[in-house]
């Protein structure tokens, strides 16, 4: 698989060389919320950073039960194994770090970051706050990890919206979490940013997917240099109140939907009771777009049927050569 972060420094000849694209890219500088006058700057060590700890839709990869070909590669070679989409926002300058859905598989990601991004103090998780999606199993299902039977925590900072957060507070074992103060719910309100500190801000914006237990919200995740969009559900692009190529227009790299390749991979099953865009309608959709544009786009929350898992098929070749990437755990990306 491709995993590249656009580098923005050649893109200041090619816009001096055409005074329309100078307006046009004034026009979204001027109305973006991610500070993009700064994006051609390269992360320096000490830069605060995105870093992808899962790729893999709430059941993982390979998935309980499935003992079909696309999960029997990964039962028998463990190396192929893919953890649930989830990404940590990390400043070295401060130390700090967040953590963007906390998964089942929460014990290896809280893992990988502490080798990635080491933490501050002795006493776990060490983490400066969780931002939530969404009630859906693999978003929101590690933090029975914060409480008694495991680590214990105290207080850690959990930012959901209303639903999401009566939820945590009404229903067991979620609530036993509060009340023994494992975690400390932070309200967030759409589009109202949260920002972390003098460096990072965070934005969730609501899009449209099942709601049966809480809303749904992606997050823009503004550092000094660059922004991110991370979007890991959503019905349908159409049924969104926003334009997802405005959206795309104002960040800098976007982690989007691919849950399902296309409608053939649950046979038997009716693929609207698990809506999303189609991985073949997205690439289809975004190739009007110019090269920087698509190349922003970075796909994830794979499910276990969907191809895109494996690097060498013909549906991975596919998104690479319309010039979008296919997101990789470990893929760090300045912010």
């Amino acid at each position: 698989m491709t995993t590249q972060v656009t580098d923005f420094r050649w893109r200041t000849e090619s816009l001096m060389s055409n005074p329309a694209s100078v307006w046009r890219a004034v026009l979204i500088l001027a109305f973006s919320l991610c500070l993009p006058l700064a994006a051609s700057r390269e992360a320096g060590a000490e830069d605060p950073f995105l870093v992808v700890l899962g790729i893999a839709q709430d059941g993982g990869f390979p998935q309980a039960g499935c003992r079909n070909a696309c999960c029997a590669r990964a039962w028998d070679n463990p190396v192929l194994a893919r953890h649930v989409s989830c990404v940590a926002l990390v400043d070295p300058d401060s130390r700090q770090r967040w953590l963007i859905d906390c998964t089942p598989d929460f014990r290896h990601q809280l893992q990988q970051l502490d080798e990635i991004a080491p933490p501050a103090g002795d006493k776990a998780p060490s983490l400066d706050g969780i931002f939530l999606t969404h009630a859906h199993i693999g978003h929101y299902a590690g933090l029975v990890h914060l409480g008694r039977e495991v680590i214990g925590a105290s207080e850690v900072p959990v930012h959901a919206m209303p639903r999401m957060a009566e939820l945590l507070r009404t229903a067991g074992p979620w609530s036993q979490l509060v009340d023994l103060k494992n975690i400390a719910l932070q309200p967030l309100v759409a589009n109202q940013p949260v920002r972390l500190n003098e460096r990072l801000t965070v934005v969730p914006v609501a899009v449209p997917h099942r709601g049966e237990f809480s809303e749904t919200v992606a997050f823009r995740i503004s550092g000094p240099n660059q922004c991110a969009l991370f979007l890991p559900d959503i019905d349908r692009w159409e049924l969104w109140e926003r334009k997802i190529e405005d959206e795309l227009a104002a960040v800098d790299i976007a982690f989007l939907d691919a849950t399902f390749f296309d409608g053939e991979e649950l046979p038997g099953r009716n693929m609207a009771e698990v809506p999303h865009p189609l991985v073949a309608g997205t690439v289809q959709r975004f190739q009007p777009l110019v090269a920087e544009q698509r190349a922003k786009v970075h796909f994830i929350h794979f499910n276990h049927t969907n191809p895109l898992l494996d690097d060498s098929s013909a549906a991975s070749r596919l998104v690479e050569s319309a010039g979008m990437q296919i997101a990789n755990e470990g893929l760090r990306v300045g912010l």
